[in-house]
């Protein structure tokens, strides 16, 4: 591609981003004015050790099906090597 299309493509792209934050600034005040009327509050960001137990969480249920599937697999080698 020619370097003038990569720098048109990359500035058009900056341009798309810097239009779309202009947009969600100038629309923030109606969105909250809305939510107000319609009773809805915004749901906090998880603080960083909810975010943290959640991950403990999702790591614990990884860890157990993997247990489960291994426990799974040996069941059926050993029934297998006895069946022989």
């Amino acid at each position: 591609m020619n370097k003038h299309f990569e720098d048109a493509k990359y500035y058009l792209g900056r341009a798309a981003e810097t239009a779309k934050d202009g947009v969600k600034d100038e629309l923030e005040p109606v969105r909250e004015r809305f939510n107000e009327a319609v009773g809805r509050e915004d749901e906090p960001e998880p603080s960083r050790l909810e975010k943290v137990q959640q991950e403990i969480g999702d790591l614990e249920s990884k860890a157990e099906g993997e247990a489960r599937r291994a426990l799974t697999s040996a069941k059926g080698r050993i029934e297998k090597y006895r069946g022989e």
